[in-house]
């Protein structure tokens, strides 16, 4: 940490949050996702008691995908009538609203402006609906001559892409089976903790007004496949996995407290942030050195424990992000947090929705709340791409007690703990000793594949199918009762050149 603060101008502060939620009756009557945006920020100007948003000179965008526009930050600006002069407009990931928090309060801190606002939206039920219904909505044109941003196979090896494993869906049960494999726990054991998780996050966004999904769901009604609750990839059910179907926009507005004084908004309205950090994985998740643990996410949330005094349990307000169970998982052994600990001050990205990269702007929201109403030390963790991109802040009603740290990166922290990488291959035979797995369903809820993470007899790293004919070795990888992470079967190549695993 730098020295102690010399100027209220230098001290950021959350003044205001918005949000907005949008159920149109009719599909032309849905809000598009700028609209939403503007909106958020006017209900976080009048949150924050000021006149705030003529003075913006630093306005951050979270990436937009149920909408395309050509510089939807500039549009953002103009709709505004203001001219910033930090404006951006970011790529992909679910950290990303934590990440441009924590910079809007360095350019508070090193002065370079008074008002910052961080915002996002998506508009992806009433987008959905429209294309299903072959109907344009009334918004402004997309921009097809925009390149859609890089995400998923732009950055996996092309035989992940083949089997099936390069989207967020099916990559994250490779750490899910990881992790409990290493935790000890059978599969049913690990359920049955993602289960009661996940039916803590769905109690949290029955009591939030600007959840998509307020019912409380039981911990066998989340894990339980039903017509409803359709297996997607093992271990996920439909109510396991993030729901981007949702109309959406939240917003942060940030100034100093100098001028939060100045505008007369009221000491009990105010939170400080504390300071955070931020690491990453490689894209391409073939690249990590195992899927038990996340290196970034160790040394994110131990930098943000030590910012508290090293004990993470010290945080009576916690956001943990939740797009599948096994990150929230991680995140609490890493914190050292019991079960009974609250994951969110949400509900999570099943229930509360997830608005695709936007959905840590409305946890900040909640947070914001929180914290006004009593709690004292809140922590913010989002994560982006495949367990690859974390970013933590501490938010609390208190000033602290030393200047917001300039330098916020804890990747070498993080790589000094990486271990060596298997080399990937592509043509393997012999044997091969499971290091995680999925089944992949069709939306009739059958088996369309097997894919296993192989490590060979020379310890290199392959994928290889298990095709739904097998149902000797699916019926191995699908035990309940004992992980079959460890154990070994036999590699064979298949006529269309994909390796194939098969159990004993």
């Amino acid at each position: 940490m730098i020295a102690t603060p010399q100027s209220e101008h230098r001290i950021p502060v959350i003044v205001g949050v918005g949000e907005i939620v949008d159920r149109p009756k009719e599909i032309t009557a849905g809000l598009e996702p700028l609209t939403l945006m503007e909106q958020a920020l006017k209900h976080a100007e009048a949150d924050s008691g000021g006149k705030l948003i003529g003075d913006i000179s630093s306005l951050d965008v979270v990436n937009l995908l149920s909408w395309r526009y050509r510089d939807p930050e500039q549009q953002l600006a103009r709709r505004l009538g203001i001219k910033p002069v930090h404006l951006y407009y970011g790529p992909v990931g679910g950290e990303s609203p934590i990440r441009y928090l924590h910079q809007a309060a360095k350019r508070i801190a090193r002065g370079e402006c008074s008002v910052a606002a961080v915002c996002g939206a998506e508009a992806q039920s009433t987008a959905t609906k429209a294309e299903r219904a072959g109907i344009t909505p009334p918004w402004t044109p997309f921009a097809h001559d925009v390149e859609e941003p890089k995400r998923g196979a732009a950055f996996q090896k092309p035989l992940a892409v083949k089997l099936g494993v390069f989207r967020p869906l099916t990559v994250y049960p490779f750490y899910e089976a990881a992790t409990s494999a290493h935790w000890g726990q059978t599969p049913r054991e690990a359920m049955a903790e993602s289960g009661k998780l996940w039916s803590t996050y769905s109690a949290v966004a029955s009591e939030n007004p600007n959840a998509w999904l307020k019912r409380r769901f039981t911990s066998d009604e989340i894990t339980t496949p039903t017509a409803d609750n359709r297996l997607i990839a093992w271990p996920y059910t439909k109510l396991m996995v993030a729901n981007p179907t949702v109309n959406m926009g939240g917003a942060v507005l940030l100034t100093s407290l100098a001028k939060a004084k100045a505008a007369g908004i009221a000491e009990d309205r105010l939170v400080h942030i504390w300071g955070g950090a931020s690491a990453e994985e490689p894209r391409d998740y073939l690249l990590r050195d195992q899927f038990y643990e996340s290196h970034p996410q160790n040394a994110v949330l131990q930098a943000v424990m030590d910012i508290v005094g090293g004990d993470g349990r010290k945080f009576d307000a916690i956001e943990l992000y939740s797009c599948f169970p096994c990150v929230p998982k991680m995140a609490q052994r890493t914190l050292g947090l019991g079960a009974d600990v609250q994951p969110t001050v949400t509900g999570g990205l099943t229930f509360f929705g997830a608005p695709l990269n936007t959905y840590m702007t409305h946890a900040a929201c909640a947070m914001v709340r929180k914290l006004r109403s009593g709690a004292k030390l809140g922590l913010l963790y989002g994560q982006g791409g495949f367990v690859t991109k974390h970013h933590a802040l501490v938010l609390s009603r208190q000033v602290p007690e030393e200047a917001l740290a300039e330098d916020s990166s804890v990747q070498t922290a993080a790589d000094r703990n990486k271990r060596a990488v298997p080399d990937f291959v592509t043509e393997a035979k012999g044997k091969g000793a499971v290091e995680s797995f999925t089944v992949i369903y069709d939306r009739g809820g059958e088996v369309q594949h097997g894919v296993v993470m192989l490590r060979t007899t020379e310890a290199a790293r392959t994928l290889a199918r298990v095709p739904p004919r097998d149902g000797a070795t699916l019926a191995h990888l699908l035990n309940m009762d004992r992980t079959p992470v460890g154990s070994s079967g036999d590699i064979a190549t298949a006529d269309d050149g994909v390796p194939e695993w098969r159990h004993p």
